[in-house]
Formats: structure tokens, C-alpha cells, sequence
């Protein structure tokens, strides 16, 4: 297989001539273009497109990173997946290359964000499952490299960084209004990581619908399962030891999974005695007995508007900074009306 340096030896040029001529630099003649790139088809040289996208003055590459993929489980890599293909989506329109990054950014304590992308040539970048207190991040926010993140929205606006989510504050709003209007006054919330922005909006929300029916939610009830259906199974499980509310609002599917296993466990009925809702529409949530009430996020058409906005804030373009995409509120068996 031929390489860079046999076309350079061929052309009598050297090595950084050859790479200009195949990345179209300017201070290149025609001739000297044409010859290289002559001898290249005769000796059948391709060349690599990663070395080529890093000896480019314009970086074209776009990279997916995102955190704790691997902790999420298999139940709900199904989102995980319309995410990446809705990135994928609005990317092979463009003239842009995708690269996809899976990292745990408490452990990559070495680096930072943007030397991440700088040593990886990476012209921007779409975070995915960042939160809200980490230091690479806020990192990554103040240097040059354009970013639109999901699922948080940033108090200092840049010109370089965009957002994409759902209205959580609405929609978390919305289904605890669900449950208030069906009577339910002793409610649960299992809510996730604390730090995550995702929670402090869902939690605003869900005040706010007790706020409207004049009624308080106490810290008491609320538990943080830290969007783990391990973590909420159990939480759950010690708190049906000593109190037995009329419903539990989940702010993930997985966690309401993690509920429905110990309340029955508890020999109770679902929702005869207790209601649980979720949050994300996770596939498997249609097939839980009874069938779980939840928000569904569209989440490919989510990746598909991180990654235009990313590319029109790259190409310098006047737009919308943050983006909001609609959600559906899903009703199914897991709720009764309490009397």
C-alpha cells in the first residue's frame, strides 16, 4: 500500500507539498497540484482522513461526546441511540465528519473538554449527559470551541454555545397537575442527580403545580434516586417500611421501574394502591404491568436540532441560542383517581 512518502519521492516533492496539494492550500501552484495528485491515482494513494482533517486549517469534524453512557443500562440505550442518530441525521447533509466520544468526565480529571477537541482537531462539539458543576464543561464554555449541549441551559449566554431540550419546567408541571387534580395528596417525588439542570427544572415544575393548587410539597417527599432504577428501587423499598403514599412521580422511566419492583414487592397494587409516573418515554415503559404514564421526549429529533444549531453556530450564522423541542404527555394504567 503506497504511502505519503513514496507520492512525495514519486513527485519529487516533499511531504508537506503533498499534503497541501490533497487539503488545497493556496501557495501551491496548479502544476505542482496536478502532478501530485497524478502520481497519487497511479499509485493508488488514498489519504487518511483523519491526519488530512488534522492538517486542515478548517476543522470539520464534529464530535458527539457524551457522559455516562455506560452507566444508563441497557433499558433506556434505546434514547441513547435516536440521540446519536439524529445527530448523525443533520451531520451527513453537511460537509462535516462525525466522530462519536464516550467519556466519564469525573474520572478524566487529566483533561480538560477543550483539550479534549483541540488534540482531536474537533471544530465543535454536541455534549451530551453533562452536568451542570463540572469544571470541564464550564471549562469548555469559555474557550473558542462553538458547543451546544443538551438538556442544560447555560445563565452566562455565548455567542459560541447553544442549547437544546424540552421544556421540563411545563412538563414536569403538567403530570404532577395530572395527579393533583385526581386527588392525590400524599405524592412522592423521585427525583434524580441533584446536580443534574434536567432535575432542577423538573423540580421547579412540580412545585409550582402544588404552588397552583395551594398546596406545599415537603423536602420530606421528596428522594433522590439519582436517575438509577437500582438506587430507586431501594430508596422506595425503605420508604413503604413506614408510609404508604398515594403515588409516586418519577423524573425518569428508569427510576419508575425501580418503584413499580418494590411497591409490589410490598404486596401492593398498581395503581389500585399506588400510581407511578415516569419521564423520557422509554420503549419498555409501554410494556410494564400496567403500562407506565410518562412524558416522551422526541429524542432523535433532539439530536437532529443539537446538530444544526451547532453547525449554523460554526458557520457564524445569526440564530436562536437555545432551542426547545415538544414533548408528549402519555396516558396510560399506572394512575388512579383518588376519591
Amino acid at each position: 500500500m503506497a504511502t505519503i512518502k513514496d507520492v512525495a519521492k514519486k513527485a519529487g516533492v516533499s511531504i508537506s507539498m503533498v499534503s497541501k496539494a490533497f487539503n488545497d492550500y493556496p501557495d501551491i501552484s496548479e502544476k505542482t497540484k496536478k502532478l501530485i495528485l497524478n502520481v497519487a491515482k497511479e499509485l493508488d494513494y488514498s489519504p487518511n482522513l483523519v491526519a488530512k482533517n488534522l492538517s486542515s486549517k478548517k476543522q470539520n469534524t464534529i464530535g458527539l461526546i457524551t457522559s455516562g453512557f455506560f452507566e444508563s443500562g441497557i433499558k433506556d440505550n434505546t434514547n441513547s441511540f435516536q440521540l446519536f442518530k439524529g445527530v448523525y441525521a443533520a451531520v451527513e447533509q453537511s460537509q462535516h465528519e462525525l466522530a462519536i466520544y464516550m467519556i466519564d468526565s469525573q474520572k478524566q480529571k487529566q483533561k480538560s473538554y477543550a483539550a479534549f477537541c483541540k488534540e482531536r482537531n474537533i471544530g465543535g462539539a454536541v455534549l451530551s449527559g453533562i452536568r451542570i458543576d463540572d469544571p470541564f464543561f464550564l471549562e469548555l464554555i469559555d474557550s473558542n470551541i462553538p458547543c451546544v449541549v443538551l438538556d442544560v441551559k447555560l445563565e452566562k449566554e455565548s455567542a459560541l454555545v447553544g442549547s437544546v431540550s424540552i421544556n421540563n419546567f411545563e412538563a414536569s408541571k403538567g403530570i404532577a397537575l395530572y395527579l393533583l387534580e385526581r386527588n392525590h395528596k400524599d405524592i412522592v417525588i423521585v427525583a434524580g442527580k441533584a446536580e443534574a439542570w434536567v432535575n432542577a427544572e423538573r423540580l421547579s415544575g412540580v412545585k409550582e403545580a402544588f404552588r397552583e393548587q395551594g398546596k406545599e410539597l415537603s423536602e420530606e417527599d421528596i428522594i433522590y434516586g439519582d436517575f438509577f432504577e437500582d438506587k430507586a428501587y431501594q430508596l422506595t423499598k425503605e420508604l413503604l417500611q413506614h408510609k404508604t403514599p398515594s403515588a409516586f412521580l418519577c423524573f425518569s422511566d428508569l427510576m419508575a421501574l425501580g418503584v413499580m419492583k418494590a411497591v409490589k414487592e410490598q404486596g401492593l397494587k398498581i395503581p389500585e394502591d399506588i400510581s407511578v409516573t415516569g419521564f423520557d418515554g422509554i420503549l419498555i415503559s409501554e410494556f410494564t404491568q400496567p403500562p407506565l404514564t410518562t412524558i416522551q421526549q422526541d429524542f432523535f429529533e433532539m439530536g437532529k436540532q443539537t446538530a444544526l444549531l451547532l453547525q449554523k453556530i460554526m458557520n457564524g450564522e445569526k440564530t436562536s441560542q437555545n432551542i426547545t423541542v415538544e414533548h408528549l404527555f402519555i396516558e396510560r394504567g399506572s394512575v388512579s383517581s383518588k376519591l
